[in-house]
């Protein structure tokens, strides 16, 4: 195996690994010389039963992704061989397999899973368009990358091979039972791009009701039977996509995002809707002429009691013990016309999310944004109520943001709060008691926006120093404050920690010292070992970020270690 802080070929330093497989490893490696991180797969001959076989496939994997070039895929810059080892060199993808988080949060929210099968159709268009078309063969959740921006990455092109016309039948079975179509079995007919749209139905079908296709009772039921709660359009969609017969599954990738894009109008309630609306329109607008002169009647009587009713529904939503009625009568005081404008409502919101369970999901995110959006006309003619609901709302993003139920994906969370910050900074007066810290917090939330790509353009140089200084500022002003609530304080020692750990070297390219990461490392354990924590999530976060000391001061280590060498 490869050595913790080993050279490979010269110009790969390997930082840590980061995976493992049956038969090989994976590492997380940088070119110091272009400031890059990347992933390096060993395949060792020693202790692989069919090396060769296994090692020809790996070259096939290599060769194809070598010729693609698409945002959702990876790809490999350098294969390194020698007798005892084949190393292949790629893009490092950062994020966890979709099939972790179906482990470690079951179903995912239904519009999330269209998004992600958008993507996917996105990029399946684009091999499937190639000369000639690229067949992937193994759609499943655990060869899906999720990344921190909320984008997908598709990995692991074993079984991908070139469609061939003169094929009538692929001579081999390749792909994953439960996911892969009926013509992937010998015999049974070429494999073309019908069969990956069988294993993208598969997909959506795991990541929607949480069963895995490929377990007992080995089988893909209508999702309304599971949860009467789905899109019966995606229902419909998922059934067409896992068809026994390819001509009767959707024909193209193209074809598939057109029906996830607008599922809504396949489901059956949609349809009974329109008709509805139609029968009922003429009724609606006879009524509407009675109520509008009635309405200028009641208007002055109403306004005198819209106060009051803002107060007792406050009131009201802060002493109820039921969550979602909480909700409601917030969402209700905000609603009142001309009331809209103060911030009682929204803070009061955001406290109650905070409260239930310390997750902001992606629900609870759509409830906030659509409140704030309609009323942000109103909420402006006072900027300082109005940057004081931005300020909250970016924190609520960057401490408790659950997206896709991830709720530790720090980077997600701090790229999610950008726009809040910047909001603060525009319309923040300048003596506002919070502005410097919405800078900083944007600063950070736009570097991990804008690292990947810059990384891949190799134009990140410089950029590491301003998120050191901006983190030390955050340590010093927020994770230090004793009256700072412990899930935030824990937050932020672990972005701290996590970005000594991941960007070390590139930390020390960009000027910052050893004693400058040491103390800050050294800061982040002393306070975290005086926070007293009060919950069972809290403790668990502290016990996290301290058993991860260790590996951040070998990261440390490993940076300065070729200086001291020389």
């Amino acid at each position: 195996m490869l050595q913790i802080g080993s050279l490979v070929d010269g110009k790969y330093k390997i930082l840590s690994k980061i995976g493992s497989g049956g038969m090989s490893v994976v590492y997380m490696a940088i070119n110091e010389k272009a400031n890059k991180t990347w992933a390096v797969k060993e395949l060792r001959r020693e202790g692989v039963v069919n090396y060769e076989a296994v090692r020809n496939g790996l070259i096939a994997e290599t060769e194809i992704l070598k010729k693609l070039h698409h945002p959702h895929l990876p790809s490999i810059v350098d294969v390194i061989e020698d007798q005892d080892s084949l190393l292949i060199v790629m893009d490092y993808v950062e994020g966890v397999s979709l099939n972790v988080n179906l482990e470690e949060y079951g179903a995912q929210p239904q519009e999330l899973v269209i998004e992600w099968g958008k993507q996917l159709c996105d990029v399946l268009a684009y091999l499937h368009s190639r000369k000639p078309p690229i067949i992937y063969r193994d759609m499943k959740p655990g060869n899906v990358m999720l990344r921190p921006d909320g984008n997908l990455t598709l990995i692991d092109f074993g079984t991908a091979r070139e469609f061939k016309v003169r094929n009538i039948a692929d001579t081999t079975c390749l792909g994953t039972i439960g996911y892969a179509a009926p013509e992937q079995f010998g015999g049974q007919g070429q494999t073309d791009a019908r069969t990956d749209i069988y294993g993208l139905g598969a997909t959506l079908y795991h990541l929607v009701t949480g069963l895995n296709p490929s377990e007992p009772p080995y089988e893909i039921r209508p999702i309304r039977e599971l949860d009467p709660t789905l899109s019966g359009g995606l229902e419909k969609i998922i059934l067409k996509c896992v068809q026994k017969n390819p001509d009767d599954r959707y024909q193209s990738a193209e074809e598939l995002m057109y029906a996830l894009e607008n599922y809504e109008k396949v489901d059956d309630r949609y349809r009974s809707m329109l008709k509805v609306r139609l029968a009922s329109f003429f009724a609606v607008l006879a009524l509407a002429i009675v109520f509008s002169f009635l309405a200028v009647g009641n208007q002055m009587l109403a306004s005198g009691n819209q106060g009051k009713e803002y107060v007792d529904l406050i009131a009201d939503a802060k002493t109820t013990a039921d969550y979602e009625t909480s909700l409601k009568t917030f969402e209700a005081a905000i609603n009142i016309p001309d009331q809209n404008g103060q911030s009682e409502a929204y803070l009061g919101l955001i406290q109650a999310y905070k409260a239930n369970d310390h997750l902001f999901t992606v629900d609870e995110a759509r409830q906030l944004e659509r409140l704030i959006s309609e009323n942000r006309d109103a909420l402006l003619k006072n900027p300082k109520e109005y940057v004081d609901i931005c300020f909250e709302t970016g924190k609520l993003f960057w401490y408790y943001y659950a997206y896709g139920g991830i709720e530790n994906n720090q980077v997600t969370r701090a790229k999610s709060a950008i726009e809040w910050f910047q909001e603060v900074m525009r319309y923040a007066p300048p003596d506002y008691e919070n502005l410097a810290m919405a800078e900083v917090y944007s600063n950070v939330g736009i570097f991990y926006r804008d690292i990947q790509t810059a990384v891949t353009e190799a134009d990140d140089k410089g950029r590491y120093k301003p998120l050191f200084d901006n983190i030390v500022q955050m340590t010093e002003s927020i994770a230090k404050n004793e009256n700072e609530s412990e899930i935030v304080r824990l937050e932020l020692l672990e972005l701290g920690r996590s970005a000594l750990q991941q960007y070390a070297t590139k930390l020390k390219v960009d000027g910052v010292t050893e004693d400058e990461m040491r103390a800050l490392l050294s800061d982040i354990r002393s306070i975290l070992e005086d926070i007293q924590t009060t919950t069972e999530t809290s403790t668990n976060r502290k016990e996290e970020s301290l058993r991860h000391i260790g590996q951040t001061q070998k990261a440390i280590d490993t940076a300065f270690s070729s200086g001291k060498d020389q």
